[in-house]
């Protein structure tokens, strides 16, 4: 099931969106202030968020440039303002598709399923990732690093994946114990270093002179800055 954030501060709206967007068979996460909408994307993974712009206490511009650092996740914007000048400034900055206040919902769910297909397609085409001199095919499953195939284990190649795909993000403990495991974490955190150091120890064997992955305090991991 695809899942969406709504980042709406008008409870009205968000509860209205989200019970359509159910009733269209989509699982829905509902978030009403700037600084929630920025910390839940960061934290947790999406298919799709539908971006307020006017927004407690974080814009929802402000989110969308953050977001973009990390994310090229699908971002359909849904805001009163009517200007040309506003649409077209979001759009360069990363938004995905722009609807007005008010909408017909039948159009919101139409751009949704448009954006996801368009998504899916180009997830599809993008099944090979490059990071420094390591490449992740996902197709077959294979990992190289100088065009030496490493041999990793399925939890070792899917932390590889989650890291990679979404280059920038910090993931938590959390976050990857729930994508590895599909279950809730409650604090065990020895599986996870446990993994994470013996992909390190790979990625070091297979080139010494390179870091890949940094411990991020306090927080989580991530793929080191290029």
């Amino acid at each position: 099931m695809e899942t969406i954030l709504i980042v709406e501060d008008n409870r009205d709206i968000n509860l209205m969106l989200a019970e359509t967007l159910i009733d269209a068979g989509y699982e829905v996460k509902s978030i009403y202030t700037g600084t929630e909408g920025l910390s839940e994307i960061q934290n947790h993974t999406y298919d799709l968020i539908l971006l307020d712009i006017m927004l407690p206490y974080k814009s929802g511009d402000e989110i969308l440039k953050e977001v973009r650092s990390f994310s090229d996740v699908p971002v359909i914007i849904i805001s009163a303002k009517d200007m040309v000048g506003t649409k077209i400034d979001l759009l360069k900055i990363g938004a995905d598709d722009y609807i007005t206040k008010p909408f017909d919902l039948g159009e919101v769910v139409a751009r949704i399923e448009s954006n996801l297909r368009r998504a899916h397609k180009q997830i599809h085409i993008n099944k090979l990732f490059q990071y420094k001199d390591l490449s992740l095919d996902d197709n077959a499953k294979r990992v190289t690093v100088d065009d030496n195939e490493m041999e990793l284990t399925a939890k070792e190649y899917m932390i590889l994946e989650l890291l990679i795909k979404h280059r920038g993000k910090v993931f938590t403990k959390a976050n990857l114990y729930e994508s590895l495991w599909q279950a809730e974490y409650l604090g065990d955190d020895n599986a996870i270093k446990t993994h994470i150091s013996n992909l390190r120890t790979k990625l070091k064997k297979a080139n010494p002179n390179e870091e890949y992955i940094e411990t991020v305090w306090g927080l989580g991991y991530r793929l080191c800055h290029e």
